[in-house]
């Protein structure tokens, strides 16, 4: 594996972050000084040894997410939960962050329709007032807020989707598995949209409004200061809207498209597919629900792009001025598009970290496990 600090741009992780030595006293352990960004101890590498492969300078330390071939982690533990976590983290923040030009499109469209009548006029119109910044611009927001979203509804859905399913019993949980992946994911995006809210705020107001702000740490300030903490949490309930049953449409046709892949198009059954053939399913399973997913979303989409982007407005002044059809439809070819795109390598990316880590992908049958270890038995 190719060294993380070859990979990732140097900007992110110099000694000028401000947010450097805050994830270095975060991984250190209590009992070991913190970690400072000028210190030669700290590196993206270093950072990548102490999450996969411990630390060799402590004797007795332990890896927080073992490498595959180490296959340490039990389904259901505190390592699992942890390895779920962090897959949440990569696959939303990165996707979404890499999608974000057509992010900016797509709000603009939504706010003024008038001046970006399509998607291609959208985009020659930021590039041309913009040039390539415009067409990145809240990219900073995006992906911390996204980042902090992906943990709570990728770690909280699989704890949850088990606390549900073993609260009905096992015989209830597979006659009604459809309700316990719907209820999970509920309850997992409404604590991910809480964390996500503030800079989902910011987000928006640097990608609508030209000279706002240059991104989150001059944008979050701003806002505070014209609108109060409050103004932070302004579009919760709208983003709940959009986000909760975005995200129940997400997880529950996802299981249920894999198990039917697995079942009508994959003329084997999972335990018999390489984890190729295992997470392209996934891939593909994640953008079909992907495009559900937007469909079911939009209108709250629009009502957040609305909200953040009017001061002072509420619901009811924007459906005033969009009318309903504007709210179900405008936008939408482009968020179908990007939400599809989004859907598929995030669901690409979730499960291809949870191989790596030793567990099994997402969906279908579970595998079988090792009865001495309680480990899943890898597949090919």
């Amino acid at each position: 594996m190719a060294p993380l600090s070859q990979i990732i741009p140097s900007c992110l992780y110099s000694p000028s972050s401000a947010t450097c030595s805050a994830f270095g006293q975060a991984l250190q352990a209590p009992e070991q000084p913190a970690l400072s960004c000028a210190s030669p101890l700290f590196s993206l590498d270093s950072l990548a040894d102490r999450f996969f492969q411990g630390d060799a300078s402590s004797a007795g330390s332990s890896p927080l997410i073992p490498s595959a071939s180490e296959q340490k982690i039990k389904m259901y533990s505190p390592q699992f939960y942890q390895a779920c976590t962090i897959g949440g983290i990569l696959s939303c923040g990165l996707t979404h962050t890499m999608v974000t030009p057509m992010d900016v499109v797509k709000c603009n469209m939504q706010i003024d329709n008038k001046k970006y009548k399509s998607i291609s006029s959208g985009f020659s119109i930021t590039a041309k007032e913009g040039g390539t910044a415009g067409l990145i611009r809240g990219w900073g927001p995006t992906f911390v807020g996204y980042s902090i979203q992906g943990a709570g509804k990728f770690g909280l859905y699989e704890f949850f989707k088990k606390y549900y399913a073993d609260m009905v019993g096992e015989e209830n949980a597979k006659k009604y598995k459809t309700l316990v992946f719907l209820a999970g994911s509920a309850s997992a995006e409404f604590f991910a949209d809480i964390g996500l809210c503030p800079f989902e705020a910011v987000k928006v107001k640097v990608q609508t409004q030209p000279g706002y702000a240059k991104g989150l740490m001059d944008g979050m300030p701003k806002l505070i200061s014209e609108q109060g903490i409050g103004g932070l949490y302004k579009g919760i309930t709208p983003l709940w809207g959009r986000q909760i049953p975005y995200t129940m449409m997400k997880f529950a046709c996802f299981e249920n498209t894999v198990e039917a892949l697995y079942k009508y198009v994959v003329p084997k059954p999972k335990s018999n597919c390489s984890k190729t053939e295992q997470l392209g399913v996934s891939f593909l399973a994640g953008y079909i629900a992907g495009i559900f997913c937007a469909v079911v979303s939009h209108p709250a989409d629009n009502l957040v792009s609305k909200l953040n982007a009017m001061k002072g407005a509420s619901v009811g002044d924007v459906v005033n001025e969009m009318g309903w059809t504007a709210l179900f439809t405008r936008g939408l070819p482009l968020r179908i598009l990007m939400v599809g795109t989004l859907t598929g390598a995030q669901w690409g990316i979730y499960d291809a970290f949870k191989v790596y880590v030793g567990l099994p992908t997402t969906g279908s049958a579970a595998p079988p496990e090792d009865k001495k270890t309680g480990l899943p038995i890898p597949s090919a």
